[in-house]
């Protein structure tokens, strides 16, 4: 219940999980770069998921490759989005435990407290936040989980505007905080209507920019039409970073 994990931002609650998928390329290391930091495996900076997101695979289906190159595609064309540097948000899926259609389908997390500060010390006790790296050694400020087969099931349309919503909470600072509005209702204005029209018409913007259909393609389908289609699906697996209580500093 403290505030960093209120600050995660999430999106849902609209009304066959087996071994179909596999977790790739995460795992936990020591850094010197922060205790208990986390490492996150990725490809080059022109391919970071290391996948083909336009080819068939027949071995599988790389879901979080996908939503990556969509997100990044969104992020170069759009103006609104041209502050997030993609390089640096890591994508990952999570099981959604119940089979139903309301719950979460998505959410962004910061990896930074407010204002992008590596520390709260706002209460008595300080915490700071465990970090995530991939392989080169370059921070993620942000990791955006989609819940399978939720978000799945959700239209095409509310399957896009999901993720622009997501994008959006991202600071205009890419400090690693979200982006805050004034008043009560930081993270959705005053008027949740209001901000999910916000978020159709960016989708509305993208997709007459004319991006290319095999980066959304995928998006037609529900789970289970995915599923024939592709067989096993699979992509990054990322727990949910930690806080990590500070020791008090002595004051001699």
């Amino acid at each position: 219940g403290r505030a960093w994990w209120c600050g995660i931002a999430g999106w849902g609650w609209r009304g066959r999980i087996g071994g179909w998928y596999r977790g790739l390329n995460m795992r936990f290391k020591p850094t010197n770069q922060a205790q208990d930091a986390k490492r996150v495996t990725r490809g080059t900076s022109s391919n970071p998921t290391g996948s083909n997101p336009t080819g068939s695979n027949p071995t599988g289906f790389d879901f979080t490759s996908h939503i990556y190159y969509l997100c990044h595609d969104a992020c170069t064309r759009l103006p609104e989005l041209q502050h997030i540097d993609m390089q640096r948000v890591a994508v990952t899926f999570s099981q959604a435990r119940k089979q139903v259609s309301h719950g979460l389908y998505a959410s962004m997390t910061p990896m930074r407290f407010e204002g992008g500060s590596l520390q709260d010390i706002s209460e008595e006790q300080h915490y700071t936040v465990q970090r995530l790296f991939d392989d080169n050694g370059c921070e993620m400020m942000y990791i955006l989980r989609l819940y399978l087969p939720r978000f799945m099931e959700e239209s095409f349309q509310e399957k896009l505007v999901t993720i622009f919503h997501e994008l959006w909470h991202i600071s205009p600072d890419f400090n690693g905080d979200l982006r805050r509005h004034e008043g009560r209702c930081y993270l959705h204005t005053h008027s949740q209507q209001q901000y999910d029209v916000s978020m159709a018409q960016l989708v509305a913007k993208w997709l007459q920019l004319n991006p290319s259909p095999a980066l959304y393609a995928f998006l037609q389908y529900d789970f289970n039409e995915l599923h024939r289609r592709f067989g096993r699906i699979y992509g990054v697996k990322i727990a949910h970073p930690k806080l990590i209580p500070l020791k008090p500093q002595s004051d001699s």
